[in-house]
């Protein structure tokens, strides 16, 4: 669409920038954070169990996205090394087939310490996509299944991707995912038993679901088959956001609501071994003590 925008991306200084939002503690971003907020990216959440095929859909659908938009962001977020606490999976390996495209910038990202299948600080991660011109993100999960459903509040779209099976696929996560998803997707439909996956599904969302059933779309990822539905469906949901300012402000209280979980972490992070002898009383009160943040001067 428009390459130009895309040659002029510094590379080596969005990678440093994404680095110092990723490693930023809570003080940190209380000191560089502002009340403006510019220009923000459409953002599309991918999630769903592991071996749907996440990554693979996500190649391809980021080439499809070029259409519409000059400059794409992947973010995938991976588990985390027990050793290095880095990324397990490495998903830029995964989406190879994106690696030379000049308007596409894949990262990884370590869960870390996160406990919903997103990544610390991903408000702020976003926030540096934002400030240098990305069009569109697509956010990955871990994929864990249980308690991804956080993605909602950070996306515009969320797309759930399962594959033949989704019944028992289903049962294994909550219903939150299941209900908060604006698009599903049955990935590998060359496979036996797509069809009746999708009458389960049609089936569990006819309980779920309020007003209109959401689009469920069949897609063989790995050779490109009807992945332009799923660009539709997308770009449909895009059209339909609601209200702008309430969505700023559902996630501006969850941007909050991550800061001060972290804060109290970096807290009981920080007693010494021999203060978790006192009373929980006495712990409590010391913890609380501890929380007040000023900004660095």
């Amino acid at each position: 669409m428009n390459g130009e925008a895309s040659e002029k991306l510094d590379r080596r200084a969005l990678g440093r920038a994404l680095s110092c939002a990723a490693n930023a503690s809570v003080r940190d971003i209380l000191a560089s954070s502002t009340t403006e907020r510019g220009r923000q990216a459409r953002r599309i959440g991918i999630t769903g169990p592991p071996g749907a095929g996440k990554s693979t859909v996500i190649s391809v659908l980021a080439r499809y996205r070029l259409e519409r938009a000059a400059r794409v962001a992947v973010i995938a977020i991976d588990p985390s090394s027990p050793k290095t606490h880095g990324s397990v999976l490495g998903d830029r390996i995964r989406m190879d087939g994106l690696i030379d495209d000049s308007r596409v910038y894949i990262r990884s990202l370590a869960s870390r310490g996160a406990s919903n299948g997103l990544a610390e600080n991903l408000p702020e991660i976003l926030a540096v996509l934002d400030e240098f011109g990305f069009d569109e993100i697509i956010l990955e999960t871990v994929g864990v299944g249980q308690s991804e459903f956080a993605i909602r509040d950070l996306v515009d779209v969320e797309v759930l991707v399962m594959t033949p099976g989704a019944g028992d696929q289903i049962q294994a996560m909550k219903a939150g995912i299941v209900e908060t998803a604006d698009i599903y997707v049955i990935n590998k439909s060359d496979q036996p038993g797509a069809s009746r996956a999708e009458a389960e599904l049609r089936g569990i969302l006819s309980i779920v679901a309020t007003g209109d059933l959401p689009p469920i779309v069949q897609l063989r990822a790995d050779a490109g088959e009807n992945i332009d539905a799923l660009d539709r469906a997308i770009e449909t949901c895009l059209e339909r956001r609601g209200d702008a300012s309430a969505t700023a402000r559902r996630r501006a209280f969850n941007r909050l609501h991550g800061l001060l979980l972290r804060r109290l972490h970096e807290a009981m992070d920080s007693l010494a071994p021999q203060e978790l002898d006192r009373p929980v009383g006495a712990l409590f009160e010391a913890v609380i003590a501890s929380l007040p943040v000023r900004k660095a001067d």
